[in-house]
């Protein structure tokens, strides 16, 4: 475990007894262009770079939801996730929900 991973604090999640990072990885921009609330062009190499990293550091959940990219974000967060084995997948909060829906990737 990396000294930056130990540093991340921790916090409940709502009421539950799950803990996770105060920092997470935000999928909005890696959905890319050419759709009217668009980031803008995005190179999905560089996106799955971008998640190993924050996840190699600690951050243990990410953000998502099918209007990124009109799609485009959750097929990379999925692509990211079958690279990593079950246990080591962080949770994926996919929003347009109240409560969120968290989905723990365990397949």
């Amino acid at each position: 475990m990396s000294t930056v991973s130990q540093s991340l604090s921790r916090q409940p999640l709502g009421s539950s007894d799950l803990e996770i990072t105060r920092v997470g990885f935000g999928a909005w921009a890696i959905g890319g262009g050419g759709w009217s609330f668009g980031w803008g062009p995005q190179d999905d190499t560089a996106s799955l770079a971008a998640m190993r990293h924050a996840v190699d550091l600690g951050i243990d959940w990410i953000d998502t939801a099918a209007v990124y990219g009109l799609g485009h974000s959750e097929e990379i967060v999925g692509r990211r996730l079958r690279e990593l084995p079950a246990s080591e997948r962080p949770l994926v909060f996919r929003g347009a929900h109240d409560p969120p829906v968290v989905l723990l990737c365990t397949a």
